[in-house]
């Protein structure tokens, strides 16, 4: 009965752990000190995932927009399902949905997400 009770702890703090390893820009998603995100969003080409950029007020390098993804433990850029996906994903990383917009360009839709960081 311990041991299951003791793995069953090891099991959920690993979980845990893993679960807000994610990063931006290098920087863990609980840990950046900003009060908004925006969360912008567009459908993969050819998928009905959904390519998801942050834009937190960091300086990005000029050609990189690999600093405005967000990444796994592992550094690999990670694919949501759709941006409901992505708003409950930053909703269990500490920020709730304010608001949120749609803007068409060349006949696809780039979906904004303004989240604020929870009190």
């Amino acid at each position: 009965m311990k041991k299951n009770l003791f793995f069953t702890l090891m099991l959920s703090l690993l979980a845990i752990t893993s679960a807000f390893s994610q990063t931006v820009n290098d920087k863990l998603i609980s840990e950046i000190e900003v009060e908004y995100i925006q969360i912008v969003g567009t459908a993969k080409l050819f998928s009905n995932k959904a390519k998801v950029d942050i834009d937190f007020g960091q300086l990005n390098k000029f050609f990189s927009v690999k600093d405005t993804q967000v990444k796994d433990k592992d550094g690999k850029l990670m694919v949501f399902n759709s941006m409901i996906d992505a708003l409950n994903f930053f909703s269990a990383n500490g920020y709730d949905f304010q608001q949120a917009y749609t803007i068409t360009i060349g006949n696809q839709n780039v979906y904004h997400y303004l989240m604020k960081k929870k009190s």
